[in-house]
């Protein structure tokens, strides 16, 4: 992998919400975001010169372990959104992320998730330490030393 191209936390991410994921009440089902965070989380990857594509053919898969996601306001059909994504927490085989979804300047969900790092080839699938190459391309991505999460 080449070296970590300029970067600055957080990463954010745009999409328009679809009509087919509202719900009867006409806002954006809840289930729909868990799409949408790995739709932004994989973009981030892309972005940092690391395609969840081309981590899987080398073997290396990132599970999710654990989702957060605290509603604030509801989200509805045809708007678009921002996703920031952050990097909160990298540990030997597992890495956290933050998230923020806004519709312009209203904040709408806060929701973190914990990925776990395993080798594709074992069977099961085994924990395996975060290659050195993913480290260095996420750490643009990282909280600042002591800012913290933002979430409220």
């Amino acid at each position: 992998m080449d070296p970590v191209s300029p970067a600055h936390a957080p990463f954010v991410h745009r999409l328009r919400t679809r009509y087919g994921e509202t719900d009867q009440m006409g806002r954006i089902h809840h289930a729909n975001f868990l799409l949408y965070l790995e739709e932004a989380r994989t973009r981030m990857l892309a972005h940092a010169g690391v395609p969840y594509g081309e981590l899987e053919r080398q073997g290396v898969g990132l599970v999710v372990r654990s989702v957060e996601l605290r509603f604030r306001a509801a989200a509805l059909f045809d708007q678009e959104l921002e996703i920031e994504v952050r990097v909160d927490a990298l540990k030997g085989a597992s890495l956290t992320l933050g998230y923020e979804i806004r519709c312009g300047a209203e904040w709408l969900v806060s929701a973190s998730t914990q990925l776990a790092c395993v080798d594709l080839a074992a069977r099961p699938a085994a924990v395996r330490a975060l290659p050195e190459p993913l480290l260095r391309r996420l750490s643009p991505y990282a909280l600042a030393p002591g800012s913290g999460p933002r979430r409220a």
